[in-house]
């Protein structure tokens, strides 16, 4: 009996070498449209562990289970890897986040954890995030490639002490890159004789027109001349995003400014007081919709879409969508919108606010991983970094469901040759959620390369050519863009970590408190304005900008 169980014990471990072997010479596309390279992928088969690595990741709850997922499924297949899902409600991601991080109770990996600058700084320090440079350089060529292409991408993710503790999503999205929009109902301009604004002055005479003209002809004063929303609901959607880069540069985020590498702060010049008297002018007048302040996206949306008359004559925010339905070639309301370039304020400031391609770090690889699950944690990031993991993750993995391969004579945004489309797409049951890629989740290479791989309309006005319209808007920003700008590559030094975090939370709330109070006007912009400035010593606005100060000299 013992004869037979050791012999039966080789022929098992004999024939799971086999297998291993033959696995091994497979580059791990599933998929159609895969190009198996493994320079590509960065991943070889032989490296593939023998064993199935269990390995846990931390994740957004989408509307469909992440386990059936067709991304998901590739990637155990591709890797040899079974995901175990530690998921929270997309609104919940950050407390629960914190609440696991709290606990001691946290998973291997991160998948999507939104941590800043000063997260990655303080968990790296307790030990609790792992440093990724060894992994990265020999587990992730593609990585490793978008880190010698784009220096500032490096310069990003690279922490203070060297270490790489953490990876993003970089998105290239030229028209993110200046969304501080401002669009207007050109029909409206047109009814009454005027022209697309260009200065401050002619944005007030407009304005005023649409409030007291009776542009949409109904004989009702129920026109809004400008609405918007909290930048919390509605990308950029606050006013002050777009109307007070005429007055001084508003970054919309720390209220930094930058200037010969001096960093200063912008809330409390004499250039912003006279942006917050100009917009409460406006509201005092009636031409500011007074739940811009308060109102979320779907509010917005309803304004837009209203049946029977439009009522709302310009809104500040990124996207035309958040207004007006574009994807709909049955409704044409969009089309009679337009673009408003960068307004010359009274003493000839004209700037753009500026956005660059990285945000929170979504990949965190935890002590709590072993090595084959480090390995194979990189290794699936790495391949996301990848041409083809790219698509798939973002699109799913299936040619004809969320892509296609374009057709001679398809374009991109500016007229070039594409390679990719989303046209000629296998139309799915309304019913059916789609399940295929990870969409906007985990960290991944959506370069401005990639990115101007896909064909869009030519015909910006058409359901097919939003991303065509969106780039040539943004095309009307980009000249307007400050010499400097506090750049996203800065990492705020580890002693100031907490500082930090508190600080930049409490001048932030007191930055946008006031000033909803002043163009409001239930705070008097000459009475009151001098108790303001002096409410930033209580808040130690020298120690906040020493700060970020600090954080952009040479390491």
């Amino acid at each position: 009996m013992k004869r037979s169980l050791w012999l039966t014990l080789v022929i098992v471990l004999i024939s799971s070498i086999v297998l291993s072997a033959c696995s091994g010479n497979k580059t791990g596309n599933t998929t159609t449209g895969g190009t198996g390279s493994n320079k590509e992928t960065g991943n070889t088969g032989s490296e593939q562990p023998a064993a199935p690595v269990d390995i846990t990741f931390f994740a957004p709850q989408g509307k469909a289970p992440l386990q059936d997922n067709d991304y998901t499924k590739l990637i155990e297949k591709k890797f040899n890897v079974n995901i175990k899902w530690d998921l929270a409600p997309a609104d919940a991601l950050k407390d629960r986040r914190q609440l696991l991080l709290a606990s001691g109770d946290y998973p291997e990996v991160f998948l999507e954890g939104k941590f800043n600058n000063t997260d990655i700084q303080t968990y790296s320090k307790q030990g609790v995030f792992i440093p990724l440079n060894d992994l990265i350089d020999k587990y992730a060529p593609n990585i490793k490639k978008v880190m010698d292409e784009k220096p500032y991408f490096k310069d990003a993710i690279t922490s203070p002490d060297g270490n790489i503790y953490g990876l993003p999503r970089l998105n290239e999205c030229y028209h993110c890159t200046y969304s501080q929009k401002y669009w207007m109902n050109k029909e409206w301009l047109d009814k009454l004789g005027l022209k697309v604004p260009t200065t401050t002055d002619e944005l007030y005479t407009v304005l005023k027109a649409f409030k007291t003209q009776d542009p949409n002809g109904n004989k009702k004063a129920d026109e809004i001349p400008l609405t918007g929303a909290p930048n919390k609901y509605v990308w950029n959607g606050n006013i002050d995003a777009f109307l007070m880069n005429s007055f001084i540069y508003n970054d919309n985020d720390k209220y930094l400014t930058v200037k010969d590498g001096k960093v200063d702060f912008a809330a409390n010049k004499p250039e912003w007081k006279e942006g917050l008297a100009y917009m409460h002018k406006l509201y005092k007048e009636g031409l500011i919709d007074p739940a811009a302040f308060t109102q979320n996206d779907q509010a917005i949306g309803q304004l837009g879409n209203r049946q029977g008359d439009e009522i709302v004559g310009s809104i500040t925010t990124a996207l035309l969508s958040y207004l007006l339905n574009v994807g709909d070639d049955k409704i044409t309301r969009h089309k009679h919108w337009v673009i408003v370039p960068p307004l010359k304020g009274p003493n000839g400031v004209q700037l753009a606010g500026v956005s660059q391609g990285l945000g929170e770090f979504e990949m965190t690889i935890t002590n709590k991983a072993s090595e084959a699950q480090q390995i194979a944690a990189i290794k699936i990031a790495d391949y996301a970094y990848s041409e083809e993991g790219a698509l798939y993750s973002e699109y799913g993995p299936t040619e004809g469901i969320g892509w296609t391969k374009a057709q001679p004579g398809e374009k991109n945004i500016w007229g070039q040759p594409a390679k990719y489309s989303f046209e000629r797409l296998k139309k799915l049951p309304d019913n059916v959620v789609r399940n295929d890629s990870w969409s906007l989740m985990g960290p991944k290479n959506m370069s401005k390369e990639f990115r101007e791989m896909f064909a869009y309309s030519q015909d910006p006005l058409s359901s097919k050519g939003y991303e065509t319209r969106l780039a040539r808007a943004t095309k009307e920003y980009e000249p307007y863009a400050p010499k400097e700008y506090y750049p996203a590559a800065s990492w705020i030094r580890p002693d100031d970590t907490d500082s930090a975090a508190q600080l930049t939370t409490s001048v932030k709330d007191y930055v946008t408190n006031s000033m909803a109070q002043f163009i409001i006007g239930n705070k008097d912009i000459d009475k009151d304005w001098d108790a303001y400035v002096k409410g930033f010593d209580g808040l130690n606005l020298t120690k906040y900008i020493q700060i970020y100060q600090d954080a952009i000299q040479k390491k």
